[in-house]
Formats: C-alpha cells, structure tokens, sequence
C-alpha cells in the first residue's frame, strides 16, 4: 500500500498543473547556479538563445495587449529576465576568462558570432556599438518609461476614491450588481499596484544597463591581465581577443534587454484599451487621407531639389499618394452604400396618406418614456448593443427589489425635434426631466472638495444638479486625480432616469400595477389577499394608501405587514389617509431603520410645545387640510429648513418628529419647500430607540 501511494504522489507531482507550479522556481534555480557553476560553451549558446526569444515573446505579448493589467505579471517578468541575463554575463565571462586564450569561440558560437559577423571583427566599433546601445536603453527608453510608470502611479492613486466613488454610484443606481462592483474595485487596487510595481521594476532595467558597462570594463582589463600575465600572449593579441569575446557577450545581453525595456515603455505608455498597438498605430496614423497627401507633397518637393536622393524620395512620395488616393475612394464608397441603404418609399406614404383612420391610428400614451437626440440613438440600440438598453434593464431590476413593485417598462423612441445631444424623460406623456449627453465623453461631476479645474463644456449633473463639465476621454484620468466622480455619457442618462423613477414612483403605481402586486403576494398568501381585496376593502383605495407610503420614499416591499393592517383597520374606516397612518405605525422599524441605521439614538427635530398646540387647532378648525394662518406659515417654513439644512451639514438625517395628528398635514406642508426633511409621528418610533432632541422649531 505505502508502495502505491509513493506512485500516486509521483504522478500528481508531474502533473501538468504542478509542472507549470514548479517551472517558476526551477528557472530562479537554474539562474542561480549559472552564476556559480562553469557551463560549457553550447550550454551558453542554449541559454543565450533562449534568453533572445524570451525578450522578443514579452515584445510581441506588450505589443498585443489591450490594457496594462492585461499582462499585470510584466513587473517580474522584468525582474526576472533581468537577473537571468546577468547570471549569463557572470557566466559568460567565467568562460572568457578561463577559456579566452583558446580562440574566439571560448564563450560559444552566439558570442562569436555577436563579436566578429555583427560588427566586422573591429573592436573600436564593437565598442562603439555596444555602447550606443547602452545609452539608447539607459538613457532613453527605460529613463521614458520609468516616468510614465511613476506619473501614472501617482496618478492612479490619487484617482482611486474617485473611481471607489464612481463604482459606489453604479451600484447604488442599480447599474452594476455587488459581483461587477466587487470586480471593479479589486481591478482599481490592481492597476495602482501594477503602475508602483512598473515603477520600481524599471530600476532593474537602469541597474542592468549600468552593470552591463562595468562588466564589459572588467571583461577587457581581466582578460588582458589573464592573457598576458598567465598564458603569455602578445599585448596586441590579448587585446584584440578578448576584447572581441567581451563585446560579443555585452552585446548578447545588452540587446535583449533593450528589447525588454522598449516592450516595458509599450505597456505604461499606451492609451485606451479599444484594440492591441499595432492596430491602434495603423488605425490612428495611416486614417486620414489629407495627412498622406500633404506629406506626400512634402517628399515630393524635397525630391525635386538637386543633389537629393530624388529616387528614393520621390518614391516614397508616390507609395503615400497611391495609399491617400486608395483610402478617399473607399471613403467614397462607403458614404454612397451608406446612402443606397435606405431608399425612399414615396409611392408606399401617398398611398397610406389616403387611407382612412381606423381605433389603430390611436396609440396609448406610455407610461414612462425617453426620447433621444439622433446623436444618442446608437446608445439605445439594440442592433449597435448600446449600453444604456443594458443600463435601463438593470436599473428596473433594481427599482423593484427596493421599491416593491415592477413599474412599468420604459419605452424609447428618438426624437428628430430634440437637440442632436438631449434627451428627455416623459411620464404619461408629460416631460419630467431632461438634459444632454456626449457619447464618447465623461462627464466629470465635482462632488465639493476637488483640488482644480477642467477644460471642458461646463454643466451641471441632470440628476442631482451638481456642478459638473463635459471633458475628453483623454482628461478622464486626470479627472480622477483632481478628485472628480467621472462617469460616461449612458451612465449619466441611466443615473437621471433613475432618480426621476425613484422620485415619481407613487405615479408609476397604477391600477394595473396593483392587481398584478395583490396577484404576485396571492402566490405565497391567497388567503390573505381574497379576504382583503375586494371584500373589505376596494383595489383603488388599496392603490391609494400604498402610493400615500411611496410619496413618502416608503418602500412597499413588506406587502405581508400592509396588507395585514389594512385587513385589520379597513373594516371601521374606508379614509386612505387613516389607513396610510395606521400602515406607517406597523411599518414604524423599518421606516426609522432606513433613516437610522443600527441600533444608536435618533437625533430629530421637533416642535415647540406652544406651537404643537396652535397646530392641533388648525388641524381641528380646519378638518383633514388644516388652515394654518400666513404668518405662522412662513415662520414655520423657515425656522424648519434652517433646522434641516443644520442637519444636513452635521452628516445627519433631517427628520422633524412630531403628534399623530399632525404628521399628515406637516408632512405635506412641508415637502415642497424642504424636500430632504422627512416627517415622523411618536407612534412610528420603536420603544427600543432612545430620542434626542437636537433642535426645536418655534423656540
């Protein structure tokens, strides 16, 4: 048995799984001891090559990546072939040294090769070159790169409570669910330690460039002491040897890691993330005609002068004419498909402009609507898989899960008449909210505390009014880092439709809506429902309590405990505005949960005593609308808004606490002028939450 089970671990230990677990490791090993053990010469030939193709595989995966985190591993690729080409120059110049007299392949064929084909067996321009590349990658690209890598980190930090912000919005409008919102913020986390790491890891690069001219002066002086001193060659001979085999082995290395340094500058320097670079560098270069033809004119002038190159200009003059000239007539080509797409049926509309109207001609007014600009049609349609048609689905999904109840579908048309940017929200036919849009733009909205201004096309936020300015997608980062909630142009649409549902969901609570919410409750309780509805108590005035409740933000999503107080109050009265009360005290908990979360002390508003009494006989002297005198009116409007702005700007909820009788009629004297301020009865307030008062109007 022990036997068996020692070959079942053997087999799952060269697994293909654990394979790939061990390859990571087995390579750091390997590295390590080519820094300690001799290799042979074909073994630095292997390892060489091998290091070669390594660099040009990180090239090609930078050059094909779509956005950074799309190769997040890069940092310690770079460590790593980093280190691996430095163990090969400790191991290279191991071979130099104790095998250089021997002849040009002491160190390898790739070393000799590098030494005497690539540059003419000359040592000066061996050095030369070797040191040209030295500069371009020390000095230029890994210096580039290193930059960008540290702007961005910096950036990127400074941006990330922005987007925590911006991520935080989607979700609470029902844009993005707790999964998407969980994913977008680990892929936040991820870019910032992706751009600090990329800052660091550049330093690898620096370092190795540096290393690579130290060694290559240690390799010269150590071989010709070696040469001349322990195998008795000429000064001359020496010289000429071993420096050879030295630049063979710096330029081995130093060209890969150039190579990695220029895909580490592709990957902190590109923008954008609609396509690999090289499509972006073909699309965004070669795209517009007139460039090619100006350039082309250009080389054709500079081909004309004399003593010029003028084959080889007026060539290249020719191939961009040819390719301008290519790409205008495809241009053309398209516009007129474009235009044969959509023929006129002039006959089809004569003919229906003599038919006679029928009950078809009348179409319904939709419940809930939105009109769009010719602008903003691709951003709703389906064919074009828009984004906000996505937006719109998930934020109805969220309407009901908080609200209650399933409003009615939104249905959207464009509208030739709106501007080509604007939209417009209509409930029952009439406008209720509008604003305009950019696609391909964000807006950035300035929640108070940014640290600078922006170019852009200044607004303010459709849905709560914000200052905010339009900006480009390039400034959208920058945006962040200034502290702005940046979001694009169908999340600004769905945000606003959102807000105005949320706000108007006692009108979108319709007769229809309350059958199909009693139909969907009878599932669970039919007994329940049939002893209600229409026996005690008639559907309209049921519709008319529960939209008392929503035009007071009260969820109806505990249908079981409304419908039990109907049931048992419908009996001894039929008033809506009784039995919206008597729902409201079953509902107290949940109505001070949701404006006093946790188990903590309520701090509320209340009224002065004297005034509590003056209000009570209004109340009385006037029936269910109260007659409250002007004076005591505005009085009563300001002290109040003063008190709930107060509120407001201690990070409190403004909550005015007051009698049962005089909640209905406060509640809706007060909602036009301070709409943030809700309203409470005594009886609404559990016994287990303590009260404290910590203002008074009309004292």
């Amino acid at each position: 048995m022990a036997s068996n089970e020692n070959v079942l671990d053997l087999k799952h230990l060269f697994s293909l799984s654990n394979i790939r677990q061990l390859a990571a490791p087995l390579l750091l090993l390997t590295v390590l001891a080519m820094m300690v053990l001799p290799l042979p010469a074909f073994a630095l030939d292997v390892f060489f090559t091998f290091n070669i193709a390594i660099s040009m595989m990180v090239l090609l995966v930078a050059m094909y990546t779509r956005k950074p985190l799309d190769f997040s591993v890069f940092p310690t690729v770079l460590l790593v072939t980093t280190l691996l080409r430095l163990s090969l120059n400790v191991a290279s110049t191991r071979a130099v040294l104790l095998h250089g007299h021997t002849g040009p392949d002491a160190a390898g064929k790739v070393i000799e090769a590098f030494g005497h084909f690539l540059v003419g067996g000359n040592t000066a321009v061996g050095i030369v070159v070797f040191v040209i590349l030295t500069v371009i990658n020390f000095v230029v690209i890994t210096k580039g790169a290193g930059r960008i890598a540290e702007v961005g980190a910096r950036f990127t930090l400074d941006a990330m409570p922005g987007k925590q912000m911006a991520i935080d919005a989607d979700l609470n409008a029902g844009l993005i669910d707790d999964k998407e919102a969980k994913r977008r913020r680990a892929e936040v986390a991820q870019e910032a330690d992706f751009y600090g790491a990329m800052d660091g890891a550049s330093k690898f690069v620096r370092g190795d460039a540096v290393a690579g001219i130290l060694i290559l002066v240690i390799n010269v002086v150590g071989g010709l002491i070696v040469g001349v001193a322990q195998h008795d060659m000429e000064f001359s001979r020496a010289m000429s040897q071993y420096t050879l085999l030295t630049i063979g082995d710096g330029l081995v290395a130093q060209l890969p890691a150039l190579i990695i340094s220029v895909a580490a500058g592709m990957v902190v320097s590109r923008v954008g993330d609609d396509g690999d670079i090289g499509a972006q560098f073909v699309n965004q270069l070669f795209n517009n005609p007139v460039v090619m033809v100006l350039t082309a004119t250009i080389l054709a002038v500079l081909g004309l002068i004399p003593g010029m190159p003028n084959m080889v200009f007026l060539l290249l003059a020719s191939a961009l004419g040819g390719l301008a000239w290519y790409m205008n007539r495809k241009s053309a080509e398209a516009a007129a498909d474009k235009e044969t797409a959509t023929p006129a049926q002039p006959v089809a509309q004569a003919v229906e402009a003599h038919q006679e109207a029928s009950w078809e001609d009348v179409t319904p007014v939709d419940v809930l609507g939105l009109e769009v600009g010719y602008r903003l049609i691709p951003m709703v349609d389906k064919s074009q898989d828009g984004e906000l048609l996505k937006r719109i689905r998930g934020l109805r999904k969220k309407f009901a899960q908080d609200i209650g109840f399933l409003a009615a579908p939104v249905h959207i048309r464009d509208n030739l008449e709106l501007r080509p940017n604007a939209y417009r929200i209509t409930l029952k036919g009439v406008e209720i909210g509008n604003g305009e849009a950019y696609p391909g733009q964000f807006l950035a909205i300035n929640p108070g505390r940014v640290s600078g201004p922006l170019p852009g096309n200044m607004t303010k936020d459709p849905a709560f009014g914000l200052p905010a300015v339009w900006v480009e997608s390039t400034r959208r980062e920058h945006a962040h880092a200034l502290g702005y909630t940046v979001v694009d142009a169908s999340t600004v649409v769905a945000t606003h439709l959102n807000h105005v549902i949320m706000s108007h969901a006692s009108d979108l609570l319709g007769r229809q809506e309350t059958q199909a919410l009693l139909e969907h409750i009878a599932k669970d309780s039919p007994k329940l429902v049939e002893d209600l509805v229409p026996k005690v108590l008639p559907l309209h005035v049921l519709q008319r309590v529960l939209q008392y409740l929503l035009e007071e933000s009260i969820n109806i999503r505990d249908m079981r405990s409304i419908v039990e107080t109907l049931a048992e109050h419908a009996p001894r009265t039929q008033d809506a505005v009784e039995l919206a009360s008597r729902v409201r005290m079953a509902l107290g908990r949940a109505i001070v949960q949701q404006l006093f979360p946790g188990s903590a002390e309520i701090d509320v508003i209340a009224l002065e005593p004297g005034l509590e009494r003056i209000l009570g006989q209004a109340m009385a002297s006037g029936g269910e609308g109260g007659a409250i005198e002007p004076g005591l009116a505005d009085t009563l409007l300001r002290e109040t808004a003063g008190a709930a702005q107060r509120q407001e700007d201690l990070g409190l909820p403004p909550v005015l606490l007051v009698p049962n009788n005089l909640r209905w009629l406060l509640a809706r004297f007060l909602r036009r002028s301070v709409p943030n301020l809700k309203v409470i009865a005594h009886s609404e307030v559990p016994e287990s939450r303590n009260i404290r008062v910590v203002a008074v109007v009309g004292g």
